[in-house]
């Protein structure tokens, strides 16, 4: 078949990068009180990243990354403590089109442990000095910042 060919692939791909705009995202820090934060290991690709996703049409990104909070690790948001935009940053990685904006929990509560299923191949609460061995550089640069208050550089990746 034609579609089997890697330059026909190819400029599928490219001609799908030149319809859609960029990509908006969030991720999310929820460090409870024992000072262990929340990350995830996805199916679809390595490490532990911090909760996320994207932006659904006609979704805000407070709203979107409650759901994400509530799908990836079964956390729920006290609405009483909005959540705090720490940063918004221009990922590099993929098509070089993709913006995430990173949220800080203030308060919330863990409804029940999260059971792996098709996105989510695992959830846990990591000690900030102990993580996964496998945790992304970029989350650990994101726990970095919020850890020592420093300011969010403008790239996602360290």
């Amino acid at each position: 078949m034609l579609l089997q060919r890697p330059w026909m692939r190819r400029l599928i791909h490219y001609g799908a990068l030149a319809t859609r705009g960029m990509t908006l995202g969030v991720r999310g820090v929820a460090i409870d009180a024992e000072g262990r934060v929340c990350l995830v290991r996805h199916t679809y690709v390595s490490g532990w990243h911090l909760p996320g996703g994207g932006i659904e049409a006609g979704e805000s990104a407070v709203t979107a990354m409650v759901r994400e909070f509530r799908e990836e690790a079964e956390i729920v948001v006290d609405p009483g403590h909005p959540l705090r935009l720490h940063g918004f940053y221009h990922s590099r990685t993929g098509a070089g089109r993709d913006h995430v904006a990173l949220y800080v929990a203030a308060a919330f509560a863990v409804r029940a442990p999260k059971q792996p299923d098709r996105e989510i191949a695992a959830c846990g609460f990591f000690p900030l000095d102990a993580l996964p061995a496998e945790t992304t550089a970029a989350t650990r640069a994101r726990l970095r910042e919020i850890r020592e208050g420093l300011p969010p550089p403008a790239q996602w990746q360290p």
